[in-house]
């Protein structure tokens, strides 16, 4: 566990999940330091878009408890479960732009549904947010007239509408080249840096994990296998852990290149 000065944020304590009968997360337990970036990180299949949701409070474990501020997500009512998404902010995969809207009215969507402020007010916050994520002038689009890292600076934008407490990022580097991943990975050290945000991002993309976590967590199916600061991480001795930040392939992969390799030099 990460050494941290101050008390965590979330509190994550001996969650289980389940999909029907398949149980997908087993005794998780680790805590989200405030004002810094935590990395939820694995291979695909690992249990980090369920984990994201359980933190979100789009799904309930099975059991185990996650506080927030000290309140229980599990057990909040519907009006708690309210406010308490009023001070997140989500990115989901891809932005998740309503195609039919122009991305100011994208952004206008939670202003327009949690707050009673004028028509002028929004236009000039949605204005604000596209200047932050670097898409200024660029309210009048439509989603499909921008890029992939537009769409989801664009996306990030709306989730910051309500000056969020808290920045879910659900691999935010997908889809992305290198140089739009390095500017996305750019933007979310600033939003830390600027505005003291907690913020937790959920990633299978190594070079992007290791450039602004403060502390990570590695998973596999559905454990944690190490919890740390990115130095301590990369001392693991987990065989699992090695593999992934490695880049070991599994076995029956390592087997199946073998037998072709021979294949071919039979040729």
């Amino acid at each position: 566990m990460p050494n941290v000065e101050s008390s965590p944020l979330i509190r994550v304590e001996n969650i289980v999940a389940h999909y029907d009968s398949l149980e997908v997360l087993h005794n998780l337990t680790f805590d989200v330091t405030p004002r810094a970036i935590t990395v939820i990180m694995g291979v695909s299949g690992c249990g980090k878009s369920t984990l994201l949701k359980l933190l979100i409070g789009l799904k309930k474990p099975t059991s185990g408890n996650i506080y927030v501020d000290g309140k229980n997500l599990v057990k909040m009512s519907r009006k708690e479960l309210d406010t308490f998404r009023k001070r997140i902010g989500v990115l989901f995969q891809g932005g998740a732009l309503f195609n039919s809207m122009t991305v100011g009215e994208n952004i206008a969507v939670p202003l327009r549904v949690h707050t009673k402020l004028s028509e002028e007010t929004i236009r000039i916050m949605c204005q604000l947010k596209l200047e932050m994520v670097g898409l200024a002038g660029f309210e009048d689009f439509m989603p499909s007239q921008l890029s992939g890292g537009m769409r989801k600076r664009a996306g990030l934008a709306r989730a910051l509408a309500m000056d969020p407490e808290i920045l879910f990022f659900d691999e935010p580097s997908s889809g992305l080249d290198p140089i739009t991943s390095a500017g996305l990975d750019n933007l979310i050290l600033k939003l830390k840096s600027a505005f003291g945000m907690t913020i937790v991002v959920v990633t299978h993309e190594l070079e992007s994990a290791f450039t602004i976590a403060d502390q990570l967590i590695v998973m596999d199916k559905g454990e944690i296998l190490a919890y740390g600061t990115p130095e301590e991480v990369k001392k693991s001795t987990n065989q699992r852990v090695r593999q992934f930040l490695e880049r070991q392939p599994e076995e029956k992969y390592s087997k199946d290149s073998q037998f072709l390799e021979s294949l071919l030099s039979k040729a």
